[in-house]
């Protein structure tokens, strides 16, 4: 039989379909001007500290995917409605904002030394958010591929334009992209990891950039790590909640 979706359901089942045509537009001359402006920004910036924000990005990344470090210490939520889980994940999606406005703006204020420290403390935030995330949809990070679900999210959240697509129906389809996935041991060989870097930076080179400039750090800094939290927030939301109604969807069809 078929699920019966609630009302809550059916009204965020139309609500991804508006987000989803708005994640996957082509870019437009908004989004071209602003990679131009992020070329300069980045041409103004000494090498070294791209080298060091880069190597920041890869080793977070890879302590969060091969480590139990970011794994949280609260089981799995189960036997759980969709809408409550959405209420825990607004009020955990509140709490990191805040934590991450916070940061921004302390180590904003220390200009372009403590702006460098922010880099590699805030994907840790964002790391840790997907992870406790995660649990709040019942997915247990501690199964290597849920980890690997989340560095995807993480991808569709802080991707061009023109990589999201390909990342998206990666998640999407998310029962056929697990059964292509290499061993636990070797996956860190198949990571196209200068890509990921990139793209990355390029997505949140302008905001942060500016947080590196004397005497606006601070109010750019907390301004840039709430906005970029919030825009983390809503994708790992909307891709759990993609998840959820496939998944409860795809149940019902064989009970």
């Amino acid at each position: 039989m078929n699920h019966s979706f609630t009302v809550y359901e059916q009204q965020i089942r139309k609500q991804l379909i508006g987000w989803e045509k708005e994640l996957l537009k082509p870019p437009g001359m908004f989004e071209k001007t602003s990679r131009a402006l992020q070329t300069r920004i980045n041409q103004a910036i000494p090498e070294k500290v791209h080298t060091a924000i880069t190597a920041a990005v890869k080793g977070i990344v890879q302590t969060a995917l091969f480590s139990l470090d970011y794994i949280p210490k609260n089981e799995p939520l189960q036997d759980m409605s969709l809408a409550s889980r959405d209420q825990k994940a607004e009020e955990l999606i509140g709490f990191y904002k805040k934590l991450a406005a916070a940061e921004g703006a302390g180590t904003g204020a220390g200009g372009i030394l403590l702006g460098l420290v922010d880099f590699p403390v805030l994907i840790g935030i964002k790391m840790k958010f997907l992870f406790e995330l995660a649990h709040i949809y019942g997915h247990s990070t501690l199964d290597y591929r849920e980890r690997l679900y989340i560095l995807h999210v993480f991808q569709v959240a802080f991707s061009s334009q023109n990589k999201k697509p390909e990342l998206y129906r990666a998640v999407v389809n998310w029962p056929q992209t697990v059964k292509t996935l290499p061993p636990e041991d070797s996956y860190a060989q198949h990571i196209d990891w200068r890509q990921l870097q990139q793209e990355y930076r390029d997505t949140i080179d302008f905001r942060k950039m500016l947080q590196l400039v004397p005497g606006i750090g601070s109010v750019v800094g907390a301004w840039a790590n709430y906005g970029l939290l919030e825009e983390l927030g809503q994708a790992g939301m909307n891709c759990y909640r993609r998840r959820w109604l496939d998944e409860a969807e795809e149940k019902s069809k064989t009970t």
